[in-house]
């Protein structure tokens, strides 16, 4: 098939992430992809027949990407369509799963595993079996919130129960869901705990990533929500070895925002480009365990680089994001550092740029821990010089509670000459001053 410049997607997998599915495109490298994503997190928790946890996009393959290569995807821009959304603390419901109720939903009235349901009025019981009418959210809030959005998607405002209750009885115009998706939206539960709370918007994408090399559902395709894979009782179910297969596509790191490039493992042949779980909002780490799930459109560009062997993710924020220590230094600053220099004999200042590289893992020491060597290991330096260089050049940052972080720090430009990752960060970093 012929590779397309730009290619169009609009349609979604069933939560699960597996090499073996067919791929959409191919497109070129250095091409677009322009895509129509739904809302991840809380409308797929509430839909059985979705495996995953999310409803992300099917992914693309990228003409040149061979296993062993790395996927530079610059997000050229993203623009929320949701006019309303609902999030909230979500609470599982025992006894409607098997080991993982993300993943393994099953009606306790008919025993069907992953029900189709149908959605009969409004509220924390309004999701049905389609089979037996039975309750099958494996989900409710422990405190929820519905929030409208102006019409230039910059501020949101928590409702009441009566406007809550409107929204909730047309859902999918409110959350401008997709036409080929099949999520029931959330709005749908008229949650309503905050009222009168403001927020500013910033969108982001929660999933952005490569195919991993085994079949996993799509939230748990990282190295924290990873961990209910292990012995897991459903067909999904893996050993920690496996885990190591995952590309941490699933970061909901607040800077994977416009303007931001993410370069990914290519774990399977065409990489398999898949985006998704757009949120309007998000402090850092998530705390809540979910935010504002959002629709939206988003253009990508990728661009593949040979021989860079990765495990998971780097990014390269936009400038403002980055932490004050690892904003890339003035000519002023380089001048004052020059004359230090030469007081005290050194010859020769380094010259760097930053870079952010992704850890994920049990815990945020394991995330730490695993993104320090990935640094190290990518670099060939030792885990106790990225240490100094994070300390005193960057920062650690999290992305996500419980288990993921940014290392991010002032790398040598000699060693991203090594990976070839030097002009891509100059073009990031210098070219737009």
């Amino acid at each position: 098939m012929v590779a397309k410049q730009t290619l169009f997607v609009n349609e979604f997998t069933n939560g699960i992430l597996d090499p073996a599915q067919g791929m959409l495109g191919p497109v070129k490298d250095g091409g677009h992809i322009i895509a129509n994503t739904a809302p991840g997190c809380w409308g797929p928790m509430i839909t059985p027949c979705l495996h995953g946890g999310h409803e992300v996009t099917k992914p693309v393959y990228v003409e040149g990407a061979e296993v062993g290569d790395a996927v530079a995807i610059k997000i050229n821009s993203i623009q929320v369509t949701s006019i309303v959304t609902s999030s909230g603390n979500d609470k599982p419901v025992e006894g409607r799963f098997i080991g993982d109720p993300f993943v393994a939903v099953k009606c306790t009235e008919c025993g069907e595993m992953h029900p189709e349901t149908k959605i009969e009025g409004t509220g924390p019981e309004s999701i049905r079996c389609k089979q037996c009418g039975a309750d099958v959210t494996p989900f409710v809030f422990t405190n929820g919130y519905t929030i409208a959005f102006d019409q230039d998607r910059k501020i949101g405002v928590t409702l009441n129960k009566e406007a809550a209750e409107k929204v909730a009885a047309d859902g999918k115009h409110y959350m401008s869901i997709p036409e080929n998706s099949v999520q029931n939206p959330i709005v749908t539960f008229a949650p309503h705990d905050l009222v009168g709370t403001v927020a500013r918007l910033r969108p982001f994408l929660g999933q952005l990533g490569t195919t991993p090399s085994r079949p996993l559902p799509d939230s748990h395709n990282a190295g924290d929500f990873g961990q209910f894979l292990i012995n897991a009782p459903h067909q999904y179910g893996l050993s920690r070895e496996q885990l190591e297969d995952r590309t941490d596509g699933h970061m909901d790191i607040n800077r994977v925002r416009e303007g931001a490039i993410v370069i990914c493992p290519v774990k399977v042949p065409g990489g398999g480009v898949y985006i998704g779980d757009m949120h309007a909002m998000q402090g850092n780490g998530e705390i809540a365990g979910h935010t504002a799930d959002v629709a939206g459109i988003v253009s990508l560009q990728v661009h593949v680089i040979k021989g860079l062997k990765l495990e998971g993710p780097i990014l390269l924020p936009v400038e403002e994001d980055l932490p004050y220590l690892s904003k890339p230094f003035t000519d002023a600053e380089k001048e004052r550092a020059l004359n230090v220099a030469k007081q005290w004999g050194v010859e020769k200042l380094e010259e760097t740029l930053p870079i952010s590289i992704i850890g994920t893992g049990a815990n945020l020491n394991e995330a730490t821990e695993i993104g320090l060597k990935r640094a190290a290991d990518l670099f060939e330096i030792t885990v106790p010089e990225v240490m100094n260089r994070a300390t005193i050049t960057g920062s650690i940052e999290i992305g996500r509670h419980p288990g993921v972080v940014t290392i991010t720090f002032l790398a040598p430009i000699d060693y991203l000459d090594r990976l070839g990752l030097t002009e891509l960060a100059k073009n990031q970093y210098l070219d737009s001053k």
